[in-house]
């Protein structure tokens, strides 16, 4: 069992969002996250808000331990060769610990602020399959590679293509949604393994769930996930608090392997 914190870079200031993430580490969590939007999801549509990925590569910079991504970086916000560099920079950055989280793109005001196409989910999700080879391809040309074959985290539950692009290309797979749905969508994931040829055991299954009911966690784990996110954001000045509680339940769940 792994525990991740997703650090939401909203309503908050820079100083408190990276010292959010330290703290995460100093905790124990496993993985911190952020997320690739350019607005707040919610409180004030407005309020304050930081970029993704310049936020990452700063990450990289004050952890040590901790692995880092965003859950999840908007395939439609970057020309996918470029993005494999980057995430190639940040894995050295990082030396090593670097996750691609990336999925299709959801949120329709990013994109009319910013001047993409915002299209259809269907358009949307055909740019995501077309780029994810386009990225491991320019992995294996950068120079130099990255540090580690970098994991990529898939970000969604489409039953019919996003789980489908999962058996193909992801380390990670990432939902939301009760212990029912997550049991779901991983039986669904692992018949899209059985035609594609994929071993489902090599794909990790990840959700997120409430920081405030730790005993939630049984149940999300007997429905096959065995990385849980928790999310915070600046409203509370990132209170890491309710880690606590769940960092424990992960090291007890770990001592009865």
């Amino acid at each position: 069992m792994r525990i991740a914190a997703q650090l939401q870079p909203q309503h908050g200031d820079y100083s408190e969002l990276r010292d959010a993430a330290v703290r995460a580490e100093e905790m124990g969590v496993d993985v911190v996250f952020n997320w690739d939007h350019f607005f707040p999801l919610s409180g004030d549509a407005d309020g304050k808000h930081f970029e993704s990925w310049t936020t990452l590569a700063s990450f990289a910079e004050v952890t040590e331990r901790v692995e880092i991504g965003a859950l999840v970086t908007a395939n439609s916000y970057r020309n996918p060769d470029l993005l494999a560099d980057m995430a190639r920079t940040i894995d050295h950055i990082s030396r090593g610990r670097f996750i691609l989280g990336i999925g299709a793109g959801w949120f329709e005001r990013d994109y009319d602020e910013y001047g993409y196409e915002f299209g259809t989910p269907g358009t949307r999700l055909s740019d995501l399959r077309d780029a994810l080879p386009r990225i491991e391809n320019r992995w294996a040309q950068l120079n130099p590679s990255p540090i580690r074959d970098i994991p990529i985290l898939i970000g969604g539950g489409g039953e019919r293509r996003t789980l489908r692009y999962a058996a193909r290309h992801a380390d990670i797979w990432h939902s939301w949604g009760r212990p029912d749905v997550i049991r779901h969508k991983c039986q669904v994931l692992d018949n899209w393994c059985a035609r594609e040829g994929r071993d489902p055991a090599e794909i990790e299954r990840s959700c997120g769930a409430n920081p405030a009911k730790p005993e939630s966690g049984d149940g999300y784990v007997e429905a096959g996930a065995s990385l849980i996110t928790l999310s915070f954001d600046g409203r509370d000045s990132w209170d890491l608090a309710p880690l606590n509680d769940w960092l424990s339940w992960r090291d007890q769940r770990n001592r009865q392997l």
